[in-house]
C-alpha cells in the first residue's frame, strides 16, 4: 500500500474535530434542539392531559410513558448526540414533572367521576335523610328601656285570660324551668293561675344552670299570648330552694277560720248534713232558751230533725233574753259539731222581724191539751188543736216529722217561764186530711235527739 505523501493533509477523524467553525455550528444546533425539545414536551403535556380527562388513569400512564421517549433528540449525528446529553439530560426531568404532575389530576377526574356515580346509585337505592333541625335564633340583644308598666297594666299582666299586648318594663318573679331548650320563668298570677315567660337576653345561656330556683328579673316585658309572654332580661338574681321543713301544728292550734260558700252554708241549716264544717257564716232562726244558754233553731223547728246551735262567745249576754221567741240572724263563726246543730261564737247579732203567721186563728175551733196527758180527742177539719207542754233544761219537746206533716204542724213555739220559772213549748196543729192519728211527744236532750227522756201519746181524730 502507498503510503502518503508528505506535503497532503492528515484526515482528521470525526470524534476529534476541534475545528472553531464546528463550535459554533455545535452552539447553533444545540440551542435549536432545547427549542424543539421544550416545544415537544410542551405538546406532549397537552396531549397526556387531553388523554387524562377522556381515558382513564391506567391510560392516562401509558401515554406518559409513550411520551417520555419522545422528548430524546433524534440521533442525526454522533458529535450532536455527544453535545446534546446535557440538554436532553435537562428537559427529561421536566417531562417527567408535568407527566408526574398530569397523572394525579388524571387520577383526581377519574375518582371524582366514579365518586359521583357512586355517591348517585347510593342515593338512588337509600331512602331520603331527614334533615337536621337548625337550632332556635337566640335573641341576645336587648332592646331600648321602655316606659314602666303602670299598677293597671301590671295587674292586667299578672291575669290570666287577658292583659294581650301589654309591654313595658318591669320585673316579674317566679320558679325557673327550661322549655324546648329555653329558659323560662312560672309566675304565680292573680287567682293563683300560673303563667309562663320565656327569658331572652345575653343571659340566655346562663339562666338554664338555675333550673328550680327563685329567680327574679326585669326587663322589658310583653305579654303575647294570654297565658303568658316574653321577658328580655336586664338584670335577674337567683335563689337556691331551701328545703321546706314541715313542722307539724300544734294540736291546740285552730285551724284557719275561712268564710263559708252559701252550699256549706245550706248544708249547715240542713238536717242530719255539714257535720264538722267550720267557718265564718251568717245564719237566721228562732231565738230560744235550754237552761241557761241561748239556743238558735235554724230549721224544722218542734221535729226531731231540729237544727240548732247554742250561742256564746261576746255578744251571747248583750241583751239576748229579751229577744227569745223572735227571729234572729247571727254573724260569727259556725261549728256544726253533728248533723242536728253544734255552736255559733256569735260576734254580732240583730233582731229581724218574725214572720207572718201562715194560719190566723181568729174564727177558729181550737182544742186544747195542757200537760203530758195521754188522751183521745176530736178536732174538726181546718180547725186547731194546741197542746202545751213543760220541757226541762237541757231537753226539748219534739216529734216525728212525718206526723207532723199529716196532724199538719204549724208552729212549735217557746215560750219562757214566767219570773224565770220553766218554759214551755206550744205546738199548734190545723189538721187538713180526715181520719184518726196517733201523735207521740218526745222529750229528747237538745242537740240530740236520739236521746229520748221519756215520751207519750195522744189519739187525734179529725172529723169532716
Amino acid at each position: 500500500m502507498a503510503k502518503p505523501k508528505s506535503g497532503a493533509k492528515k484526515a482528521t477523524p470525526v470524534g476529534k474535530t476541534g475545528a472553531k467553525p464546528a463550535a459554533k455550528k455545535d452552539k447553533s444546533s444545540r440551542l435549536d434542539l432545547i427549542k424543539n425539545a421544550s416545544k415537544r414536551v410542551a405538546t406532549t403535556t397537552t396531549k397526556v392531559g387531553k388523554a387524562a380527562g377522556d381515558a382513564p388513569a391506567k391510560g392516562s400512564k401509558s401515554a406518559a410513558k409513550k411520551a417520555a421517549p419522545e422528548v430524546e433528540p433524534p440521533k442525526e449525528k454522533v458529535s450532536e448526540k455527544v453535545s446534546t446529553k446535557k440538554s436532553a439530560a435537562k428537559a427529561a426531568p421536566a417531562a417527567k414533572s408535568a407527566t408526574a404532575k398530569a397523572a394525579p389530576a388524571a387520577k383526581a377526574a377519574t375518582g371524582a367521576k366514579a365518586s359521583s356515580g357512586k355517591s348517585g346509585s347510593k342515593a338512588a337505592a337509600a331512602p331520603a335523610v331527614p334533615a337536621v333541625e337548625k337550632p332556635r335564633p337566640r335573641a341576645t340583644k336587648l332592646p331600648p328601656p321602655g316606659e314602666p308598666l303602670t299598677k293597671r297594666e301590671m295587674e292586667q299582666l299578672l291575669t290570666a285570660g287577658e292583659g294581650r299586648g301589654v309591654m313595658g318594663e318591669g320585673s316579674l318573679k317566679g320558679r325557673l324551668v327550661v322549655l324546648n331548650e329555653m329558659p323560662n320563668l312560672v309566675v304565680v298570677g292573680r287567682d293563683k293561675r300560673e303563667l309562663t315567660f320565656l327569658l331572652q337576653g345575653p343571659d340566655q345561656e346562663v339562666l338554664p344552670a338555675y333550673v328550680n330556683h327563685k329567680v327574679s328579673v326585669s326587663g322589658m316585658i310583653r305579654k303575647t299570648t294570654n297565658h303568658g309572654g316574653v321577658v328580655d332580661v336586664r338584670k335577674y338574681s337567683a335563689k337556691k330552694p331551701e328545703a321546706e321543713v314541715v313542722e307539724a301544728p300544734p294540736a291546740d292550734t285552730e285551724p284557719r277560720l275561712r268564710y263559708l260558700s252559701p252550699g256549706e252554708v245550706s248544708m249547715v241549716t240542713a238536717a242530719g248534713m255539714g257535720a264538722g264544717i267550720k267557718g265564718f257564716a251568717a245564719v237566721r232562726g228562732n231565738l230560744e232558751m235550754t237552761g241557761e244558754e241561748f239556743v238558735l233553731v235554724v230549721s224544722n223547728g218542734g221535729t226531731r230533725q231540729q237544727v240548732s246551735f247554742i250561742i256564746d262567745g261576746k255578744a251571747a249576754s248583750k241583751g239576748l233574753r229579751k229577744n227569745v221567741g223572735h227571729t234572729l240572724q247571727v254573724m260569727g263563726v259556725v261549728d256544726k259539731t253533728s248533723g242536728w246543730g253544734g255552736r255559733i261564737s256569735a260576734e254580732n247579732v240583730e233582731p229581724r222581724p218574725s214572720e207572718a203567721r201562715a194560719v190566723s186563728r181568729d174564727e177558729m175551733e181550737l182544742v186544747h191539751i195542757e200537760g203530758e196527758v195521754p188522751t183521745s180527742v176530736d178536732v174538726k177539719l181546718n180547725h186547731g188543736l194546741t197542746v202545751r207542754l213543760p220541757e226541762q233544761p237541757g231537753y226539748t219537746w219534739a216529734i216525728e216529722p212525718t206526723v207532723a206533716k199529716r196532724v199538719g204542724l204549724r208552729e212549735a213555739n217557746f215560750e219562757p217561764g214566767p219570773n224565770g220559772g220553766p218554759a214551755t213549748r206550744e205546738f199548734f196543729f190545723t189538721p187538713r186530711n180526715p181520719g184518726t192519728f196517733e201523735v207521740e211527744f218526745f222529750l229528747a236532750k237538745a242537740l240530740a235527739p236520739g236521746l229520748v227522756d221519756r215520751s207519750f201519746k195522744i189519739n187525734v181524730t179529725v172529723k169532716p
